[in-house]
């Protein structure tokens, strides 16, 4: 039967992770102390302090994490499938107040030990990917267990620690959508630079964007925006992308079959990840799930910011056309047992690429662009058609299309898309262009 599991389960469980890939409670105005030395700015008027978390509450080596509310119409409670594979776990329900499908108003901003007092004059702001948290993503990057950080044996500290132990004072924000709409999501990188700002009495910040955290952070420089956004304050110095879909990326319509094992219900499938498909069939039954489209479906739309990185690959890498319906899941159509509208509809629906290409980064922010080299995650089917990290081409994550102060560009042979985040060499390349 053309819907059997032609390969291994582990793989699949994994596929769409990548893609995708606290105790004194108070409110009150944003008002927190300035560094020893340093004159606090005025902070946002927009911006409210719900609630702060230390010492007994926070894990993962942080000092404090804070809840805060931007207050300005605009901001909305994105969508979430239904079975709550997209809510928010763990201690992010705590931090933020026990919702676990919070406004993407909402934002937690992490601080890592020697946030006031590291010899570093710019703080750097790290912004996490698809489907993940600033815990994983910086701090325990084996928080999800065995092979969620790319390996089969994951690290318990981070780029967070690597960081602060070098004198960074490092900051790192938490969304309160693990797939949402990354021009809200830059909205909330320009919030938490203001509270950074806010706290430290500091004129700028270096932003490190991982995997989909490199679309907010661009976006933000950019002053790409929702109609009701603010534009760039002019007060980033330095962008790191890491592993960026600068160039874009079209994984799933790609590798939609295999995509979508991890996916569909029927086959078993739980992961929070979109599909290319809007109907497949598991086991002989062809279903329909339209919360879990790629593109706005039955009245939802639950992974716009998913949508928003993709682009055209096959006319430099092909298809892979060893895949089930490979043809009508890249191009649209009804295939043997997929049914989709392929990847051009889903740019049309909203892909921010181009945009940001057009935007293009200030002259003022000196970029600088990481990949990783090895094809080698643990666990998924990995990006074959073209030299990549697993998910991403290494020539879509060093595309300096719209990017005209470059400061440089460099390729972590050793390391997979999932272990750019903690892989050593990575975090030495980061902490030399952040010195």
């Amino acid at each position: 039967m053309a819907d059997r599991r032609s390969t291994g389960s582990r793989w699949r469980l994994r596929a769409a992770r990548v893609i995708t890939v606290v105790g004194v409670v108070a409110a009150a105005v944003v008002a927190p102390p300035a560094a020893s030395g340093a004159t606090a700015a005025t902070p946002p008027p927009y911006l409210t302090l719900e609630a702060s978390y230390g010492t007994g509450t926070v894990t993962n080596g942080w000092e404090r994490v804070e809840r805060y509310l931007d207050t300005t119409t605009g901001f909305r409670t994105e969508g979430f499938p239904a079975d709550g594979r997209g809510d928010q776990d763990g201690k992010r329900v705590t931090y933020f107040g026990g919702v676990s499908r919070p406004s993407s108003g909402r934002f937690l901003l992490y601080s890592a030990p020697g946030w006031n007092t590291g010899s570093v004059t710019t703080p750097v702001l790290l912004v996490h990917g698809a489907n993940d948290t600033a815990d994983r993503a910086w701090a325990n990057p084996g928080e999800s267990g065995g092979y969620g950080c790319g390996a089969a044996s994951c690290p318990s500290t981070g780029l967070m620690q690597y960081l602060s132990q070098r004198g960074h004072r490092v900051f790192a924000v938490g969304f309160a959508h693990k797939q949402g709409d990354n021009l809200m999501q830059a909205q909330i990188v320009g919030d938490a630079i203001a509270a950074i700002k806010a706290k430290l009495g500091v004129a700028k910040v270096d932003l490190v964007g991982w995997s989909k955290g490199e679309m907010s952070t661009r976006a933000y420089v950019s002053s790409l925006k929702p109609s009701w956004g603010r534009a760039y304050a002019g007060d980033v110095r330095r962008l790191v992308t890491i592993g960026g879909p600068n160039g874009g990326y079209d994984y799933p319509y790609a590798h939609g079959w295999a995509h979508d094992f991890s996916i569909w219900p029927e086959c078993g499938g739980k992961v929070n990840a979109p599909s290319p498909h809007s109907h497949m069939t598991c086991y002989g039954l062809y279903t329909a799930h339209p919360e879990f489209s790629m593109t706005p479906s039955g009245g939802q739309d639950n992974y716009p910011g998913q949508r928003q990185m993709l682009a055209r690959w096959d006319g430099t890498y092909g298809v892979d056309g060893a895949a089930q319906d490979w043809y009508t899941t890249y191009y649209g159509g009804q295939g043997f047992s997929t049914a989709g509208s392929g990847i051009q509809a889903a740019i049309d629906a909203g892909s921010l690429i181009a945009p940001l290409h057009a935007a293009g980064v200030p002259a003022s922010v000196t970029t600088y662009l990481l990949a990783g080299g090895s094809a080698d995650i643990v666990g998924i089917f990995n990006e074959n058609r073209g030299p990549s990290d697993g998910v991403v081409f290494i020539s879509s994550a060093l595309d300096t299309t719209g990017i005209p102060t470059v400061g440089g560009k460099a390729t972590v042979a050793t390391a997979n898309h999932l272990e750019l985040g903690w892989h050593s060499s990575a975090a030495a390349q980061v902490a030399t262009w952040l010195s």
